[in-house]
């Protein structure tokens, strides 16, 4: 057996817009504050649960700033993201803390979240997928080697990016990455 098939594929998954609800205030969305705020979208539990159905290794990946800035605890991103892993088939949630002026490999758009999990978990990145609502999330992708899909919303900045795919949801991610996976499939009978 060579070392490609003992790599893993991943679906990397945004938090925020992406598994639960932002509130959008003059065009910027916010997260929940607190668990108590979390409220998954619609169509997420399912579309996890069918991406699961495929070993698909479940990643969330998230930018927190709020917590550079003060305005928000690392505890509370915490407790968020551990209600999200209880709640949904997600592996873990990757969160960097840091704002735009630390600098650091891991906010989105650069690659570090994705490239820390890949290392952690053998996750093939050139056959994995990032599913975002924001240019962020694609540019961190496409660094990374995967296939990208871009939830359009209304701060998005699409134009800011090329996603591989754009869609309304993630249930509609979902489907495209399942049929992209048995295409893959049937490449290697």
């Amino acid at each position: 057996m060579g070392i490609d098939t003992l790599m893993r594929r991943a679906v990397f998954l945004d938090r925020d817009g992406v598994l639960n609800r932002t509130t959008v205030r003059e065009g910027v969305p916010y997260p929940p504050a607190s668990p108590a705020e979390l409220e998954l979208l619609a169509g997420v539990p399912e579309a996890l649960a069918l991406l699961a159905q495929y070993n698909l290794l479940l990643i969330g990946v998230t930018n927190q700033p709020d917590v550079a800035r003060g305005t928000q605890t690392r505890a509370a991103v915490e407790a968020i993201n551990g209600r999200l892993v209880a709640q949904l088939p997600l592996q873990t949630v990757y969160t960097c803390y840091h704002d735009n002026a630390d600098r650091c490999d891991c906010r989105k758009p650069q690659p570090g979240l994705l490239r820390q999990a890949a290392a952690s978990y053998a996750i093939d990145l050139g056959r994995s997928f990032m599913v975002g609502d924001r240019w962020s999330d694609i540019v961190a992708g496409q660094a990374a080697g995967c296939r990208t899909f871009l939830l359009d919303q209304q701060y998005s900045q699409r134009q800011r990016c090329a996603p591989d795919f754009v869609v309304a949801n993630l249930l509609e991610a979902a489907n495209v990455i399942v049929q992209l996976q048995k295409v893959s499939t049937k490449d290697l009978r």
